[in-house]
């Protein structure tokens, strides 16, 4: 009766002895593998099996004499048998220990699985199509990319029959990976999977079981799973990142599985990088129009703001003695200067403004910066401000690195108005080539940090934070240019700045100051003059403003000056031989008509070399093309005006 069974299976029947020989096959055996019973009968089981699988097969051989049961092998592990010819195919394999008169046997069902396998494949690879074809969908219907992007872990875990899937990434200068969005992980084992994965796998890692390593082993099993895949996103220019599966069967993913998530990465990656594209032109078209806009009426501007700051200085001189007229006064200089500070803060978003760069010490800064912090914020924001000895020194404008100092502070006591705690502190960071993206350049920096304990900003709020006039404050509580004011000073020094936010978890700004070069030590030699130096020389005034050269004049005369008005350029040409007094040539750099004040100090110095030239201009497009003579910026204070005469008169 056995022996009829064994003959008459559908499956490919053979009996296999205590050490490992064929001892029975059925015709199905001889047909399936190419052999015939007499190639079969007494032959080690090894002429069956791939020579790659054969000790990992002795391994099990062994397993199961210890343990003989009815089993069942092949469901969901791929098992592969070897034919005659050398051809390979997908097997499932049912064992049988059996007891007979010559001792235990093992009676093992074979079965291709050939058309099964490629059912299933197909079947797999359908629902991979349709998960893509979904993806793409979400990505260009979706009004909002995060919400597209969250959703994609969800669709892994649907396709794949898998546990989890999240999307990971490593920001440059830290440690820990971060997960942008997961789905099939509670916190708990969220942070411990974070936690075991080392940061360096998203340099190359592809797929775990393809490794083998003893440490990732171990990694996957404290977290309580079996396999995973982690297939970094194609993106030099962008944060380090991945997208991860984990399942808590062995071998879970096959080659169509990991194309498949490799086909996701890939998209994913794409779509990043046109939105990205998207954004920067986006942006560089903002700051391209907010450039022209304030470039082109900087100069009426700030001539408007110097003929106010004159007359009131002047003002001021006539009504010594009467300090009621003298408040008053006062407040309008006040208004002049936030008037100046308004457009100096648009100049810097569109990197149009000119810095005044010198070699700075950080400490310094930090603690000059903080006694007036602490008087703006008030008892209830508690400050603290850290800031090694030792650090190097910057090369940045120290009034504009106050300025988005004070910024920073003020956002972050508006963001804690019942109070909290704000530290600044600053700390010598290092962007490693392979970390350098978009501003972050690769370099030494000092790193000044804000970071406060307020609401913090949704991801939506934080992705806008740095356009200019966004402000989530009330009508009349903020201009919107704040942070902006930031970014463009930062990024027009050579820096780069970076912003973390939670709601609910307050903001981290990061200021990356680059380290100064050595030659620019020679930059920062020149001594201040004395407020309201007086002088006797003859000053050759160039402006084409009838009302900026009345109040310059006016200053001028009242320092002891004598002076020599001019429209324009032609003028001062034809004027220039006739007064061999001439000390000095003060001119703006926008005139009317003719040539500007650039070309026209470039003309008086082939022909008086030895003259000094100061030029003036509220436009700061014009003004970086003076960088070859000393520049007085609009709106200015007589004692400034006083100052920068006698540096070029009296030369240290």
């Amino acid at each position: 009766m056995y022996r009829e069974l064994f003959d008459i299976s559908p499956d490919a029947m053979i009996a296999v002895d205590g050490n490992s020989r064929i001892v029975r096959a059925n015709a199905q055996a001889e047909r399936l593998f190419g052999y015939t019973e007499t190639q079969l009968l007494g032959s080690g089981i090894d002429i069956l099996i791939p020579a790659r699988a054969r000790d990992k097969h002795q391994g099990h051989v062994a397993h199961y004499a210890a343990n003989p049961r009815v089993r069942t092998m092949g469901t969901g592990q791929e098992l592969v048998g070897l034919r005659s010819d050398g051809s390979e195919f997908p097997v499932e394999i049912a064992l049988s220990p059996m007891n007979t008169a010559d001792g235990r046997i093992v009676v093992a069902a074979i079965r291709d699985i050939s058309e099964t396998q490629r059912a299933r494949q197909a079947l797999a690879r359908a629902r991979y199509d349709k998960v893509m074809a979904q993806i793409g969908q979400l990505f260009l219907t979706s009004p909002n990319l995060d919400d597209a992007i969250a959703r994609i872990p969800a669709l892994v875990v649907e396709a794949l029959g898998v546990e989890a899937a999240a999307i990971v990434f490593k920001l440059p200068l830290r440690e820990r990976l971060q997960v942008r969005t997961s789905h099939g992980l509670d916190a708990n084992t969220l942070v411990a999977v974070i936690d075991l994965l080392d940061p360096k796998l998203l340099d190359g890692w592809a797929e775990a079981d393809r490794t083998n390593t003893a440490a990732r082993d171990d990694v996957l099993r404290k977290a309580g799973f079996a396999s995973t895949a982690l297939i970094p996103l194609p993106d030099a220019n962008a944060p380090a990142s991945a997208l991860l599966a984990l399942s808590r069967e062995s071998r879970h993913f096959d080659h169509d599985a990991l194309h498949f998530l490799q086909t996701i990465a890939t998209t994913l990656a794409a779509t990043l990088q046109r939105i990205r594209t998207e954004e920067q032109l986006s942006h560089a078209q903002r700051l391209e129009a907010v450039g022209q806009l304030t470039g082109g009426i900087a100069h009426d501007f700030n001539n408007l703001l110097t003929v106010v700051s004159a007359n009131l200085q002047i003002l001021e001189d006539d009504l010594a003695g009467q300090p009621e007229h003298l408040e008053t006064i006062a407040i309008a200089l006040r208004a002049v200067d936030r008037g100046a500070e308004l457009t100096r803060k648009l100049l810097a978003f569109a990197r149009r403004q000119q810095l005044s760069p010198r070699a700075c010490d950080p400490k310094e800064l930090l603690e000059d910066v903080g006694g007036l912090l602490r008087r703006a914020l008030g008892e209830a924001i508690d400050l603290h401000i850290v800031c090694p000895a030792d650090m190097p020194r910057v090369f940045v404008d120290p009034g504009q690195l106050d300025a988005a100092l004070v910024n920073l502070a003020i956002n972050a006591r508006d963001a804690m108005p019942r109070g909290g705690r704000l530290h600044i502190g600053a700390r010598v960071g290092v962007i490693e080539r392979g970390d350098a993206t978009g501003d972050a350049k690769p370099g030494q920096y000092v790193v000044v940090a804000v970071r406060d304990t307020g609401f913090g900003m949704t991801p939506d709020v934080l992705a806008r934070a740095l356009e200019p006039f966004f402000t989530t404050k009330g009508h009349g509580k903020g201009s919107g240019l704040g942070l902006s004011m930031v970014y463009g000073f930062v990024t027009q020094s050579g820096g780069h700045l970076n912003i973390e936010s939670r709601l609910g978890y307050g903001t981290n700004v990061e200021l990356y100051l680059p380290v100064i070069a050595a030659e620019a030590e020679a930059l920062d030699k020149r001594a201040a003059a004395p407020a309201n130096a007086r002088g006797h020389e003859t000053i050759l005034v160039v402006e084409d403003d009838a009302d900026v050269r009345r109040a310059v004049l006016v200053i001028l005369r009242s320092l002891g000056y004598t002076t020599l008005p001019c429209v324009d350029a032609d003028e001062a040409l034809r004027k220039l031989p006739l007064h061999p007094e001439v000390a000095l040539v003060f001119s703006d750099v926008m005139l009317g008509r003719g040539m500007n004040g650039v070309e026209l100090a470039e003309e008086i110095r082939i022909r008086r070399p030895a003259l000094p030239i100061l030029l003036t201009s509220g436009d700061e497009r014009s003004a970086q093309s003076s960088a070859a003579f000393d520049l007085l910026r609009k709106p200015y204070r007589r004692e400034e005006l006083s100052a920068a005469i006698r540096r070029k008169l009296d030369p240290s």
